[in-house]
């Protein structure tokens, strides 16, 4: 019978290194696919889950459990990509590099997902981590616009330009 989430937390947070690498397990594809669809960069993508990983080992022990350990796990994950991408200013796609398979989502399998993920990646970086934010990760404005530093209204701008270029690039195909 496999261990529980919480069972595993607390093992991790007495420094069981095996329940930890569980938790890592358990986490990993959804760290991946928020890093990859806010940096778009696979080098990039991949610190972030190392770097949302080390926090998470660093923080465990005063993870008092007031939310769900994904639900933490997830803040964690969207703030440390935030952080590399405030360095970058979003990155693009690397010469010769494909969109990885993301794995986490049964549906992300075809074709229609993978054209959407493709334009996505090519949003300007803005755009780009405003869409996700909201579209994807169920963030409302007010809340990225104090992750991103930026205005409320500058929010819904960026929200609106990245769908109607969505629409553009979808439409190409």
């Amino acid at each position: 019978m496999p261990a529980t989430e919480q069972t595993l937390l607390q093992r991790a947070q007495q420094g069981d290194q095996s329940a930890f690498a569980q938790l890592y397990q358990q986490g990993v594809g959804r760290v991946y696919a928020i890093a990859w669809r806010l940096l778009a960069n696979r080098a990039r993508a991949e610190e972030a889950v190392q770097e949302t990983f080390l926090r998470v080992w660093q923080q465990l022990p005063g993870f008092r459990g007031e939310s769900a350990f994904s639900s933490w796990l997830h803040r964690l994950a969207v703030g440390t990509s935030i952080d590399l991408w405030r360095k970058d200013k979003g990155l693009r796609l690397e010469d010769g590099e494909s969109l990885p398979e993301l794995g986490y989502c049964p549906a992300e399998q075809g074709e229609q997902q993978q054209l959407l993920e493709s334009a996505i990646q090519r949003l300007p970086a803005q755009a780009r981590a405003v869409f996700v934010l909201y579209a994807l990760e169920g963030y409302p404005h007010q809340e990225i616009a104090t992750l991103l530093n930026i205005a409320e209204g500058s929010s819904k701008a960026h929200y609106h330009r990245a769908r109607h270029l969505l629409q553009e690039y979808l439409n190409e195909h």
